[in-house]
């Protein structure tokens, strides 16, 4: 990563710094190596297993269990992304997955949940899942139609189908999100840990998409679940999983930043090599009007994705908003910057196996999961209401 000014920034402490530059110089040197992208599958195994055993991976779970602090640390979880995502895709889809997967289950699962799961996970012997989505139900989760119903004192029935799961295929367990009925809409679902061998629980169909990643539709078919694995209360999956985007948003928009960075990168290194009309390509002033227009782009999202950790890092409770312009305006800028570096490239720029084309293809899918561009809007827009609401409301009771 040519440029780590940033790092100096007021938002990091000398730890933060220390992480970054240590997994920087680990995944210069190891993670390409790592990755064979006609075997996604294995690639994301390999890079699962060898984060783990490197350390990296305490960082997605408490001290307790294995991790390197008592919470979440945010601004850790994005630096590690936007380092990952710089030298691969997948490299930082595997990371990112092990958070996600486990989150739901350091935040609300039961001591014993955490002592099965957070351990394996956070040494690389098993992966996570999370299972939220539906085929009705992408951006509008609370609309989910997968039911789980009591079976006896101690177990539940799951009934239904999840899509678009990350890890879907290969991890070890999910956290699945179900329909229990405890009252309308959100209120009325509830979560639970389901391993990837109980049966009833099959592989309906792998996804293929333009940037190769482990995505599958998980069928559920009387898979009977012991009601211990419920994480949170009845009732309180809708609100778990809310908590656990809320961490995780912010670090989607991380992961925007590490491609953007290499973008930028490579377009520099194309722009002061390529020949053109007796000069250099980046002596022409449409150039470096470009590379000025995609390096402010890159500090603009840096700040929103740092300012949205800080402040979770600084004890808020939830950092809706922050996070919702983070992951809205960082995964939309990645996009113009890497768009920008591919016409810098040329025609080499969409050949196959250059890696602004393979950017190309790793930023578009930001862009929708973890809350499409136009959900985050409306969160933004409605945290903003919500707040002209209660500011009138304050001034009506003076």
């Amino acid at each position: 990563m040519a440029d780590l000014s940033f790092q100096r920034w007021p938002f990091f402490e000398a730890k933060h710094r220390t992480f970054a530059g240590e997994l920087n110089r680990w995944a210069e040197a190891v993670v390409p190596g790592l990755i064979d992208h006609h075997d996604v599958d294995g690639s994301c195994r390999k890079l699962v297993a060898t984060l783990g055993k490197a350390g990296w991976l305490r960082a997605v779970v408490p001290a307790n269990y294995g991790g390197l602090y008592d919470g979440f640390d945010v601004r850790t979880l994005c630096l590690a992304r936007e380092t990952l995502a710089y030298w691969s895709g997948l490299a930082d889809f595997s990371f990112a997955m092990q958070g996600l997967g486990a989150g739901p289950i350091t935040i609300a699962g039961t001591d014993e949940l955490k002592a099965r799961y957070l351990p394996r996970v956070a040494k690389g012997e098993a992966i996570a899942g999370f299972a939220l989505s539906e085929q009705d139900a992408g951006s509008d989760a609370a609309a989910m139609s997968t039911t789980a119903t009591p079976d006896g004192a101690d177990y539940v029935r799951i009934n239904g189908a999840k899509t678009w799961i990350s890890n879907g295929g290969i991890a070890d367990h999910y956290v699945v999100f179900v329909r229990t009925g405890e009252a309308p809409g959100a209120r009325g679902i509830s979560a639970f840990v389901v391993d990837a061998d109980t049966p009833g629980l099959k592989i309906a169909e792998r996804i293929e998409v333009v940037a190769p990643h482990p995505l599958a539709t998980l069928k559920f078919e009387d898979c009977r679940v012991p009601l211990a694995n419920r994480v949170g209360g009845a009732g309180e999956g809708f609100k778990v999983a809310m908590a656990t985007l809320d961490v995780f948003r912010s670090t989607v928009a991380a992961a925007a930043l590490g491609l953007a960075r290499r973008a930028l990168d490579e377009a520099l290194e194309r722009a002061t090599s390529r020949q053109m009309f007796g000069a250099t390509l980046g002596d022409l002033q449409l150039t470096q009007a470009a590379l000025a227009d995609m390096a402010t782009d890159i500090d603009a999202a840096a700040l929103l994705v740092y300012r949205a950790a800080w402040t979770k890092d600084q004890g808020a409770p939830r950092v809706t908003r922050e996070a919702a312009m983070a992951k809205m305006f960082a995964t939309e800028a990645a996009q113009t910057v890497i768009d920008k570096a591919v016409q810098i490239f040329g025609g080499m720029g969409v050949r196959k196996g250059v890696k602004v084309e393979e950017l190309y293809r790793e930023i578009r899918a930001l862009r929708i999961y973890e809350g499409a561009t136009e959900v985050q809007k409306i969160v933004i827009a409605r945290e903003l209401m919500k707040g002209a609401h209660a500011s009138v409301a304050g001034r009506a009771a003076e």
